[in-house]
Formats: C-alpha cells, sequence, structure tokens
C-alpha cells in the first residue's frame, strides 16, 4: 500500500520545516465527506500510515507514535492522501471502524456536515451484509432483485403522478422513496449509488 499511495506524491517535497517537523491532518470519511477529527504527522507516523493501512498520528501529548484505535479497536482504515497547494497540510480519507471521537460521536466535530445519500448508500451497505431481522431494508434484499426493480418501477410512477398533479408534499416523499429503492436495487445489484455519480460525473467533465 506504501508505495501506491506515496506515488501520489513526494513526503520529501513536503513543508516539514514549518511546524518543526509536523504536518496538520485532517481526516474525512471516504464515504460520506464528514471531516471527522485533526491530527499531527511527522515522516514517521506518515510511513507507518502509509505501511499499515491504518492512520497514525504523532500524538504531541503523548510525545510518540499513536495509531487510531489502538486500544478501542475504532482504527481508521486508510483509503487516500493528498496534500494540499503548500504542501503543508494532509487531507487523508478512511474508513472509521466506529466512532472517530473518544466522546462515543462519529465525528470530533458533531456539526461537520456529510453528504447524506452516501451515507445512506452506506447504511444499506451494511444492511445488506448483516441482514438484521425486522428490518425493510433486510425484507427487500431478501426478497430478490426482481421484486425490487419492481418496487422501483412503483415508485418512478408514484413520483411521476405527485408531479402531473403538482402535489408538491407527495412528490417530495414519493421521490425519497424511490432514491432508496434506488439505492437498494443498485446494491443488490452489485453497484453502488457512487457508481451511478461517477457516470454522471464523467459526462459532466470531472
Amino acid at each position: 500500500m506504501a508505495n501506491e499511495i506515496l506515488a501520489s506524491f513526494d513526503p520529501d517535497a513536503l513543508a516539514w520545516e514549518k511546524q518543526d517537523g509536523l504536518l496538520p491532518v485532517i481526516v474525512q470519511d471516504a464515504d460520506n465527506r464528514r471531516v471527522l477529527m485533526l491530527g499531527y504527522m511527522d515522516r514517521a507516523a506518515l510511513s507507518a500510515t502509509c505501511d499499515s493501512g491504518r492512520v497514525t498520528f504523532f500524538s504531541r501529548s503523548k510525545q510518540r507514535l499513536w495509531t487510531k484505535g489502538e486500544r478501542s479497536g475504532h482504527v481508521l482504515k486508510l483509503v487516500r492522501i493528498e496534500t494540499d497547494c503548500d504542501a503543508d497540510t494532509l487531507l487523508v480519507q478512511a474508513h472509521p471502524a466506529g466512532p472517530t471521537c473518544h466522546l462515543g460521536r462519529a465525528s470530533c466535530f458533531p456539526g461537520a456536515p456529510q453528504d447524506f445519500l452516501a451515507g445512506l448508500d452506506a447504511f444499506i451497505t451494511q444492511r445488506e451484509r448483516e441482514r438484521p431481522a425486522g428490518s425493510y431494508t433486510t425484507k427487500l434484499f431478501e426478497s430478490g432483485i426482481k421484486r425490487i426493480a419492481q418496487k422501483v418501477g412503483e415508485e418512478g410512477v408514484e413520483t411521476a403522478l405527485a408531479a402531473t398533479v403538482r402535489d408538491t408534499e407527495e412528490l417530495k416523499n414519493e421521490a425519497a422513496d424511490l432514491l432508496y429503492h434506488l439505492i437498494v436495487l443498485l446494491r443488490a445489484s452489485g453497484l453502488s449509488l457512487a457508481d451511478a455519480v461517477e457516470v454522471l460525473r464523467q459526462r459532466h467533465g470531472g
């Protein structure tokens, strides 16, 4: 993993000297884009992060390397690292294995915005994997792809009808139902909402 990640930038080109060998690191959830926390890395922490695939910081209070979740198990699984325009700050995208904040919250910034649809996609993915009893989403997955596709068709028609009669409240409700069932259909087909978004991004030039 280290070679792949470090191929995107040169650690020696980073502005380590600006803050006595430490760089601030913004950690972002790779799925929903919520900012999770702020930490600091020195060269050793950056190297350990890339080698292990788990986000590691230099703890200024403990004066040592510290891997997030080393005691709680709530590690940050590395996805991507990039630098800012001045090469003095790192943006880390990661998959959190549990709450990031020591207070048990998802983020150290409780009001940090997130991409709700990406979060919903991740939630539906979890439902597909765990299949908890009594869950409507579980029931959908177990009903099979034909039934899920039928639900998407039904919700699409109901959305169109609501728009036709200019019932804005019903249109909002039906559109929400359509989006939810569409994400379930994508997951049942081995795809994700991100796959559809990527097609739109390519069509619109990035």
